[in-house]
This record gives C-alpha cells, sequence and structure tokens, in this order.
C-alpha cells in the first residue's frame, strides 16, 4: 500500500495517489477507496487496476485539511491502508485511516 502526496503551486490542491499492491489486494476483483472526500459513496469509480495486478487512483483533495477514508474490495471487505497519516475509530467501533493535506 502507499499514499503519495504533489502539492498544487497553482492552487490550493494537494494531488494524492492511493496505490494497493498486489499481495494487499488479496486477489481483488474491484477495489474503491470511499471517504469523506467522495461522502462514503459505494457508487463511485472504482480504483484503476494495474496490469500486475495492483490498484491505484489519484484524487485531488483540498490543501490544509484531514480526510476520513478505507478500501472496499469486492463490495465486502474493507481494509486498511498501513501507509495512512493516522487512524480513528469510527462510528462501528472499527479503525478509519487518514489523510493529511498539511504542508
Amino acid at each position: 500500500m502507499g499514499i503519495k502526496k504533489q502539492f498544487l503551486k497553482s492552487k490550493p490542491v494537494c494531488k494524492v495517489s492511493f496505490s494497493i499492491s498486489t499481495e494487499d489486494a488479496i486477489g481483488a476483483k474491484s477495489i474503491q477507496i470511499l471517504g469523506e472526500f467522495n461522502n462514503w459513496n459505494q457508487s463511485s469509480v472504482s480504483m484503476k487496476e494495474l496490469k500486475s495486478g495492483a490498484f491505484s487512483q489519484t484524487i485531488n483533495l483540498e490543501q490544509d485539511k484531514e480526510y476520513q477514508f478505507r478500501y472496499l474490495i469486492d463490495g465486502e471487505t474493507w481494509i486498511n491502508d498501513i501507509d495512512a497519516d493516522a487512524k480513528t475509530i469510527n462510528i462501528f467501533n472499527d479503525m478509519n485511516d487518514i489523510v493529511s493535506t498539511f504542508k
């Protein structure tokens, strides 16, 4: 898993690239990244599957904020990102990841 950030100079946006390795994808057919930035909407676009079997997606997020998120594999299994900036307990008494866009 991995999270890479690119802060744009021209506007207050951070391009955040989320990736899940082939090993972490556990043979997934689809993976979605759901979070506060897309209102946890399960009809959001799935991450792009690469030829290697890994998955990735880049999302433009507003700078100077924190966003909770998780990955949903095949619409059934939630997983977390070990490279998240922080963790927090959600309303289901489970863990959400946090990505921060503070410089």
